[in-house]
């Protein structure tokens, strides 16, 4: 799933590529991708695309005043094209949810980009609104990961007595983070993924805060200025332990261990983490705290 940094970096590559042109066209390939009806999809053209930003996971386009919002859910991206069809796509074909024509520079081929989302389960969201905060997902956001202090982190915290990975990866609570730059934080903080939010000590709450900054702040300088295509790559590339299940740990050696979900999983080391003691994969566990 893209989280904070990626949408970041496609936010400030859409500023440089496609902010000060003119959309020409919408194709709106997957009927179940938009949300919203009014206004229609169909009002964005001949409009000037004039800004692009980012509120937690939610990349925002201003559009002359309307706002085109994409949340991307999973298994979405957005693709960059050059010298896009003419004849609009077929819906329901391929991984296409939704084209955007731009009016091409002068001499250029025509330009844009797709909205595509892989796999059976379709989560990608696109609406047409006036102001952001008609999105119910942009209306319920926490504060956003990169902008609260060490005073405001630990009040997020306090009296929470939830898991911190779920604690992390709640946007009501704290906006941006998902399961892998989780998995990350933590694992740099040294924490485990099923410690109550409650009973971080004040050593810990220090630790975890840094890291938090440090993970993101870190993931987005390497991606600024990348272009879309090399996006997941470059984030895949700086994971520790995300994704790296039987690896070993790049800080200790340990192997990277697992613990599996209904739709998801987490990832973190023993050693660092945990004490050395490996966390029971199964939901209903007592699991290590």
């Amino acid at each position: 799933m893209p989280e904070l940094p990626e949408v970041e970096a496609l936010a400030a590559f859409l500023r440089e590529n496609a902010v000060g042109r003119v959309v020409t066209r919408v194709d709106l390939a997957a009927v179940q991708a938009i949300k919203t009806f009014d206004p229609p999809l169909s009002a964005l053209a001949g409009l000037e695309l004039t800004g692009a930003m980012r509120h937690g996971k939610f990349l925002d386009l201003d559009v002359s005043g309307l706002h085109l919002v994409v949340h991307l859910a999973r298994a979405g991206w957005l693709h960059w094209r050059t010298n896009l069809p003419p004849a609009p796509p077929k819906p329901g074909k391929g991984p296409l949810a939704m084209r955007v024509h731009l009016e091409p520079r002068e001499g250029e081929l025509p330009e844009g980009f797709d909205l595509t989302e892989q796999g059976t389960r379709k989560g990608l969201a696109v609406y047409v609104v006036r102001s952001p905060s008609e999105v119910p997902g942009i209306a319920r956001l926490g504060p956003d990961a990169l902008t609260v202090d060490t005073e405001q982190f630990g009040a997020l915290l306090a009296g929470r007595h939830t898991q911190l990975k779920g604690t992390l990866t709640d946007q009501t609570v704290l906006a941006g983070i998902g399961n892998a730059y989780s998995d990350e934080i933590l694992h740099a903080a040294k924490l485990s993924p099923f410690k109550m939010a409650d009973k971080v000590t004040d050593d810990e709450l220090l630790r975890l805060h840094a890291a938090m900054r440090e993970t993101l702040t870190g993931a987005l300088d390497r991606q600024l200025g990348q272009r879309a295509a090399t996006l997941k790559g470059e984030k895949r590339a700086g994971l520790q332990v995300h994704a790296r299940t039987g690896l070993p740990c790049p800080v200790c050696g340990d192997t990277v261990r697992e613990v599996s979900f209904a739709d998801t999983s987490l990832q973190y080391c023993p050693t660092c983490q945990t004490g050395g003691k490996p966390l029971a994969d199964r939901r209903m566990s007592k699991l290590l705290r």
